[in-house]
């Protein structure tokens, strides 16, 4: 009898990969393996990372896909990965260097090569961005930063409270790597989107998103066109950033297990 397939979640920037509870018990009883690792310098709890900022600072996306590949390394087989925001940006890097069997990239962080830049995604950025010095630090979002960021698609009691409930400092780097990518020729926002020799890719993107617009997210699905292997996209226009911790989660992880039986994995 073979061993379910494993599925690693990947959190994105500001939320604790604990929020990934609900999925991961879907997918256990869906028949996979699932685990949600953090971030370099999270710690097991929400409280905890809180309280421990100075371990953030500094992190940046080679550091963060280094970490998923050491886990990966652990399994008995290669996963699929789900990735979330910044999560969706480690998500395409594994699938690509052939770490991952398949991966879903949900309202992904912008990769080298994505051209868009909404005024939206400027804003929601700026909370790090608007200052050089916040790439070496670890930086916390306002409730009302969250509330524009994640929360515009829900209600402000709703949003309110998963801010309280989930978020964490985020390290400043990884937004300064994402939004320097087009200008360097060894970004570490890169993503070998030609070969064909991965395999399939979904793209999931909200609608009313702030962080991660619509129009960004299939900027990043355009980047792939010339690659043979299977890409998809999935828009929900009624979501926001939150679409994966939300009171609608639920949607979200059924077209992530439905795609995912139509890819026979």
């Amino acid at each position: 009898m073979s061993s379910p397939t494993p599925v690693v979640f990947i959190h994105g920037l500001w939320i604790h990969s604990t929020a990934w509870k609900p999925w991961e018990d879907l997918f256990r009883d869906a028949g996979y393996e699932p685990s949600a690792p953090g971030w370099p310098g999270d710690l097991p709890t929400v409280e905890a990372t809180r309280k421990n900022v100075a371990a953030l600072a500094g992190v940046g996306i080679d550091d963060i896909t280094a970490e998923y590949r050491r886990v990966i390394a652990g399994l008995p087989s290669k996963p699929i990965v789900i990735g979330h925001s910044f999560g969706g940006l480690i998500a395409q890097k594994l699938l690509a260097s052939g770490d991952a069997v398949a991966a879903i990239a949900i309202d992904p962080g912008q990769i080298k090569g994505v051209k868009p830049l909404p005024f939206a995604q400027i804003r929601s950025g700026l909370p790090v961005l608007r200052s050089p010095g916040n790439r070496k630090k670890a930086i916390s979002l306002t409730a009302k930063q969250f509330r524009y960021g994640f929360g515009n698609a829900i209600s402000e009691a709703e949003s309110n409270r998963l801010y309280a409930e989930w978020t964490i400092p985020g390290p400043g780097r990884p937004l300064f790597e994402a939004s320097a990518a087009n200008f360097s020729k060894t970004s570490p926002a890169a993503v070998d989107t030609l070969t064909s020799n991965r395999g399939p890719l979904l793209f999931i993107a909200g609608g009313k998103d702030h962080t991660v617009p619509e129009v960004v997210a299939k900027a990043a699905y355009d980047l792939y066109a010339k690659s043979k292997a299977v890409t998809d996209l999935r828009v929900f226009p009624d979501r926001g950033h939150s679409l994966v911790f939300d009171s609608g989660w639920r949607s979200i992880a059924d077209a992530s297990l439905a795609w995912l039986a139509s890819q026979s994995l």
